[in-house]
């Protein structure tokens, strides 16, 4: 079901994009990091980028699910995998970052066992051109969570 991804594709992309809204962030973020897709029954349905930060720790940089799949548990799969994975190359923390409107995102990764370090205000006022409506409300500050592994 999970498979490195070697060459990001359109597809990708506009997966990518679906998850973060800028283009920029995300190519240099993209070819920083290790790419997987999920696939199911043939088809491309969630994505997750892990990115080295400092020794012993490595970000999920992006999640996506594609929207005909979501609220289905492949969020969860994926979640799942770059746990196992970032244990199975001896990484010590896995980070995360969303927003603070994002609040399925936030559940699901408290589910899974993130704890929440840190709030960078403004980061989305700061990082992105255009204003970012999620849940009615403007997305201004990312949450950052953490799970020791």
């Amino acid at each position: 079901m999970f498979k490195e991804i070697t060459k990001l594709t359109p597809q990708h992309f506009e997966l990518l994009l679906d998850a973060d809204p800028s283009q920029n962030i995300v190519e240099d973020y993209a070819k920083r990091g290790n790419a997987f897709e999920a696939i199911k029954v043939n088809k491309l349905v969630g994505i997750v980028v892990l990115l080295p930060t400092r020794p012993e720790t490595i970000e999920i940089v992006n999640i996506a699910v594609h929207q005909d799949f979501q609220n289905q548990g492949i969020g969860q799969d994926i979640l799942k995998f770059a746990i196992q994975t970032a244990k199975k190359q001896n990484y010590v923390t896995l980070e995360i970052g969303t927003g603070s409107t994002s609040f399925g995102q936030l559940y699901l990764y408290q589910k899974l066992n993130f704890r929440i370090t840190g709030i960078d205000p403004d980061f989305f006022i700061r990082h992105y051109d255009e204003e970012i409506i999620e849940n009615g409300l403007i997305l201004k500050d990312m949450l950052r969570l953490q799970q020791d592994l």
